[in-house]
């Protein structure tokens, strides 16, 4: 296992960094900087890949399925990270998006040594969710080639379940596991193998991207607002109370005294100022529209 490690791109020596170790700060960083600019230009060409992988998990949304996310280490930790963003962001319930990391919750933390060589683990943890056929599992490693994940991976599809890999080298394993394959190649690190730098960034950035269309094609966005966004705290309150001046230009009192009839839903308080509707008529629109609040604006046809 290790020798094939020895050939992953991700393991190489990154020859534009050979001298870091000399360097003062702000030199350290430019480099670090300058490959952290390759990233996002690296993950243009894959595009058509990341949408058809948002697309299967918005029709496993779609027909009441989970997304899982199934890690070990950093990545591991992006996907927990990523999952538990979608409930506030976007008023989902805790278990539609999971993320799962080799060695459980602690892991989160502090290293589980040996979690993330077991595959027979990753298949019983995913068991331990119930997976069944309507769900979809995405496989993150930088290497494409850890046992937890694969061991997840192969499990998922026994199962009928839909299957996506994520992982920072070409050719992979977990590249002839998945129905979609996404491979966010971006070369050898600033330090060799510290795969939190720029493989970790690229990760985040295709979570963010996947996520992120599923919920906009679910509704979940009105304009570029977060209109299903859970309003626990203060600062969220005044985030939600923003949103509906921002979607309506109604004035302070206006938005006051119908955020409180709306119960704090900014779709329904959006659709009642916009239509000039209470909020049962508001509501049943929304309901008519599939939380869609441009349509529930419009009004059944």
């Amino acid at each position: 296992m290790n020798h094939m490690l020895n050939s992953l791109l991700t393991e190489q020596p990154n020859p534009l960094t050979d001298h870091i170790d000399e360097l003062p700060s702000a030199e350290i960083m430019e480099l670090i900087n300058k490959e952290d600019q390759r990233i996002a230009e690296l993950i243009q060409p894959l595009i058509p890949v990341i949408a058809q992988a948002a697309d299967l998990i918005l029709e496993a949304f779609q027909s009441g399925g989970r997304l899982f996310y199934v890690g070990a280490g950093t990545s591991g930790r992006l996907g927990i990270l990523d999952a538990s963003e979608c409930p506030p962001t976007y008023g989902t319930p805790p278990s539609m998006v999971q993320g799962i990391i080799a060695g459980g919750f602690r892991a989160v933390k502090d290293p589980v040594e040996g979690a993330e060589d077991s595959e027979e683990l990753g298949a019983a943890d995913l068991d331990e969710h119930g997976l069944d056929e309507n769900d979809v599992v995405v496989g993150i490693a930088a290497s494409g080639r850890t046992p937890y994940v694969l061991g997840a991976m192969r499990h998922a599809k026994e199962i009928g379940a839909t299957v996506i890999s994520l992982s920072n080298n070409a050719g992979t394993p977990m590249t002839l596991l998945a129905d979609v394959s996404i491979e966010a190649v971006v070369g050898p690190e600033v330090v060799m193998g510290s795969t939190r730098m720029k493989a970790g960034s690229a990760q985040k950035m295709i979570l963010n991207m996947l996520t992120t269309t599923a919920m906009i094609r679910l509704g979940k966005v009105y304009r570029n607002f977060m209109v299903d966004l859970n309003p626990s705290n203060e600062k969220l309150v005044h985030r939600a109370k923003r949103m509906i001046h921002l979607a309506t230009g109604a004035n302070e009192a206006d938005i006051e005294q119908t955020f409180a009839g709306a119960d704090g839903h900014v779709k329904t308080a959006i659709v009642m100022l916009m239509a000039g509707v209470d909020a049962v008529e508001a509501q049943r629109r929304l309901d008519l529209a599939d939380g869609f609040v441009r349509s529930a604006i419009v009004g059944p046809s």
